[in-house]
């Protein structure tokens, strides 16, 4: 059995989407996002020192563990980790 489409191949149910898209592009020529960062949310990451601190603190560590005198406190992450889990 032969399946022919006489007159089919000339159809293309996305050509009108094709043209509306594109005529919709052509009216709204610049349609980007935009962010907006409050002056308060400024002000808090200007005056963070959190990643001055805690790149100290890990540099510290660092330097312990290198020259062997990083010591672990078993009975500290012992009772850390029963907090977390009774919570």
């Amino acid at each position: 059995m032969k399946i022919t489409s006489f007159g089919m191949n000339s159809i293309n149910p996305y050509n009108k989407q094709q043209k509306s898209l594109k005529a919709a592009e052509s009216k709204t020529a610049v349609n980007a996002d935009k962010i907006e960062i409050s002056t308060a949310a400024k002000e808090m990451s200007a005056s963070s020192t959190y990643n001055s601190e805690r790149a100290q603190k890990v540099q510290q560590i660092k330097e312990q563990i290198q020259s062997g005198n990083y010591q672990v406190d078993a009975k500290k992450i012992a009772e850390d980790m029963l907090n977390y889990y009774r919570k």
